[in-house]
């Protein structure tokens, strides 16, 4: 039998049993698991670890904040590159300030005159690249960068355009392109290029017309000079580097021997 309501024939709703229909709350939805991305969590441990490299490279080889503003752009792009190229060892980007930029700016101090530089076999652009950051606001400063292979060759003119620094790029084997060169060069310079008697090989059509050189060497140095006076008659004053145990070796003039 129907029930009546107090409006007539129509039924009574029957209340809802505890757990049914409306006035029951939907089930939360399971919390989603958070997403830990590896990679940006490594890079920005890596920007840290930079952040307090480049204030400890700064002590050591002070610059003006336009030079400063210049090198972050070329550490930037360096590290952009790093991911498809290889500018320079690995294990190396946490100390890209104090085991690069710095150790390539103690050369402006050996040569404090010198507006024109040529770097042989520039590589990732140290030192070339940094000497052209260092050198943009000087009158009448270039800085040629030679490399062979055509990635690096590529990135270094990037470099130089992107800092707006005095740099010329030359894509060639470097015995061949250093005699190109044109106009007068004050500094040439290498660093983990070649041993020292064949970088003084690359380096003598420069220093015959007045060139002197500075190359950067590790601590083998002694041997090194040892091999290369079997070729070459040579007087090389050299300079420890502040930024490790390696040498600097300053030749201001050399001549075969035979």
């Amino acid at each position: 039998m129907k029930q009546r309501g107090p409006g007539g024939d129509r039924p009574l709703s029957r209340r809802p049993g505890a757990g049914e229909g409306a006035g029951r709350r939907p089930d939360p939805a399971p919390a989603k698991p958070k997403i830990i991305d590896k990679a940006s969590a490594n890079d920005r441990a890596l920007d840290a670890v930079i952040a307090a490299d480049k204030r400890e490279a700064l002590k050591l080889a002070p610059v003006s904040h336009e030079t400063e503003a210049r090198l972050d752009r070329y550490i930037a792009l360096l590290r952009e590159w790093q991911a498809k190229t290889n500018l320079v060892a690995p294990s190396t980007l946490p100390h890209l300030w104090t085991r690069h930029i710095a150790d390539s700016l103690q050369l402006v101090a050996l040569a404090p005159s010198a507006k024109r530089w040529a770097d042989l076999g520039s590589g990732g652009g140290f030192p070339g690249v940094v000497l052209a950051c260092a050198m943009a606001g000087t009158p009448g400063a270039s800085v040629h960068l030679v490399e062979r292979i055509t990635k690096k060759a590529a990135f270094l003119r990037e470099a130089i355009r992107v800092t707006t620094s005095p740099g010329v790029v030359h894509l060639a084997e470097i015995g061949d392109n250093v005699d190109r060169i044109t106009g007068p060069v004050d500094c040439v310079t290498a660093r983990a290029l070649a041993p020292l008697h064949q970088l003084i090989g690359f380096a003598e059509p420069l220093m015959r017309h007045g060139a002197k050189a500075l190359f950067l060497k590790g601590q083998d140095v002694e041997a090194e000079l040892t091999e290369a006076a079997k070729y070459w008659n040579i007087q090389p004053e050299l300079h420890q580097s502040r930024t490790g145990d390696g040498w600097i070796v300053e030749l201001t003039s050399v001549e075969r021997r035979g």
